[in-house]
């Protein structure tokens, strides 16, 4: 018996693909939920770190919320909302966009920075989600299987 099939109470699957896709959908939210609870020491959400983060590789350029919609990680996330939440944490300013006043603009505030400079000590624990599974040749085996499936994305 695989481990899926322990995890979930599943005797049979109607194919390896099958058995294939279960297991990816259990093991993305078994990792999502790893991220979720890091994150949430630092009162900030895994979409809210994505936003820092990329606002972080374009400063002291400011981001258009377009910019960020086509950045995120996760395509479902509302934009418009997380980055209301991160101003009023002090993590970003937002502000009228030079060229189009109906756009905003957002750039990560000194705050903002110093929590990522925080967060980038320690997030290396969940990088050992992998390490503690799979060696090196694994790993970059993985990532070209993962690859391969994004081809259809």
């Amino acid at each position: 018996m695989s481990n899926i099939e322990k995890l979930i109470s599943i005797k049979t699957f109607t194919s390896e693909h099958h058995k294939g896709l279960i297991s990816l959908i259990f093991v993305g939210n078994w990792i999502i939920s790893k991220h979720q609870h890091f994150f949430k020491q630092y009162d900030i959400t895994m979409q809210q770190f994505n936003i820092l983060r990329i606002l972080r590789g374009q400063h002291p350029k400011a981001a258009s919320i377009n910019m960020l919609k086509e950045r995120m990680l996760d395509k479902m996330s509302d934009v418009s909302r997380l980055v209301e939440r991160l101003r009023k944490a002090g993590l970003v300013e937002r502000k009228s966009c030079e060229l189009d006043r109906r756009a905003v603009d957002v750039i990560i505030s000194p705050k903002g920075l110093q929590l990522l400079k925080t967060i980038d000590g320690e997030i290396g624990t969940l990088d050992d989600t992998l390490k503690s599974s799979l060696n090196e040749k694994e790993v970059v085996q993985l990532n070209k299987l993962l690859d391969k499936l994004l081809n259809g994305y």
